[in-house]
C-alpha cells in the first residue's frame, strides 16, 4: 500500500533484458540509482512503487536497487518505454507511522493515459489526459483522486463524452514528479481511486441481491411498489 506522495525521483541506470527461461521469464531487470535516502531501511523483498507500479526489491546497495519487471507489467505500464537516465518517481510502502498525505494507492496500474495537452496556468501546468481503456473514466470524478506515474493528484475536470480528464500541477509538485517534464503525446501510468471500485461492487451486489429476492418485475418497480404498499397500509393518500 502506498500514499501517492512521491518521496524521491530516482534514475534508471541499467536495463537488462532477461531470457525466456523459468528464472528470467522474458522480462527486464531494472536498476534504479540516485535514491540513497530511501534505501537506509531497505530489505530484500520490500515493495516499492516505481512510476506507480508496485515492484519487489531483489537486490540493493546503499546507493541503488534492482527490481524485476515481468512481461505482463511491461505490457500494462509505461515501464517498457524507460531507458538509461530516465527519471522515475519512487515511494516506499507505507509504514505504521506514515502520514496519509495522498490517498490509498495499491500500485496496481489500471491503464495508460496519453497526454493530450499541457497548458500553463500562471505558475501551474494543466494536463489533459485520455486513457487507453475508456471504461476507467467511470471511476474518475471532478475533485476526486487519481494516481499518475505514482503521484496522487486531484482531478480538476472531466469530459466523459470526449474521453478525457484534467489535473493541475502546482509549482511545488512540478519540482518533485517526473510528469512535469512530459510533453503532449507521452504516456503516464494510471491507477484510479480504489474507493470507487468498492462502491461500484457494493452497489452492484445490493441490486443483484434484490433481483434474486423476487422473480417478477424490475428493481425500480419493486422499490416503488413497496413504498406504495406502505403508504396504503398506513391509510395515506389516493393514487388515482
Amino acid at each position: 500500500m502506498f500514499t501517492g506522495i512521491v518521496e524521491v525521483t530516482g534514475t534508471v541506470s541499467r536495463l537488462e533484458k532477461q531470457d525466456d527461461t523459468a528464472a528470467g521469464g522474458g522480462g527486464t531487470s531494472l536498476t534504479i540509482s540516485n535514491c540513497a535516502e530511501i534505501l537506509t531501511d531497505a530489505h530484500l523483498g520490500d515493495s516499492i512503487s516505481i512510476n506507480g507500479t508496485c515492484l519487489t526489491i531483489t537486490s540493493f546497495t546503499p546507493t541503488h536497487f534492482i527490481v524485476g519487471v515481468s512481461p505482463e507489467t511491461l505490457r500494462r505500464t509505461n515501464l517498457g518505454t524507460l531507458s538509461p537516465s530516465s527519471p522515475v518517481n519512487l515511494e516506499r510502502a507505507v509504514g505504521a507511522t506514515t502520514r496519509m498525505g495522498g490517498h490509498f494507492v495499491q500500485g496496481h496500474v489500471d491503464t495508460i493515459a496519453k497526454i493530450l495537452s499541457v497548458t500553463p496556468d500562471g505558475n501551474s501546468l494543466v494536463f489533459r489526459l485520455q486513457p487507453r481503456e475508456k471504461e476507467v473514466l467511470r471511476y474518475v470524478v471532478e475533485k476526486g483522486y487519481v494516481t499518475l506515474d505514482g503521484a496522487s493528484l486531484t482531478v480538476t475536470g472531466v469530459d466523459d463524452e470526449a474521453g478525457w480528464w484534467e489535473v493541475m500541477l502546482i509549482a511545488y509538485t512540478q519540482e518533485r514528479v517526473v510528469m512535469a517534464a512530459k510533453k503532449e503525446g507521452e504516456e503516464v501510468n494510471v491507477e484510479v481511486d480504489m474507493v470507487g471500485k468498492y462502491v461500484e461492487s457494493s452497489v452492484r451486489g445490493y441490486f443483484e441481491g434484490l433481483e434474486k429476492e423476487s422473480s417478477g418485475g424490475g428493481v425500480l418497480e419493486r422499490m416503488v411498489g413497496k413504498i406504495v404498499d406502505e403508504r396504503m397500509r398506513r391509510g395515506g393518500g389516493r393514487y388515482d
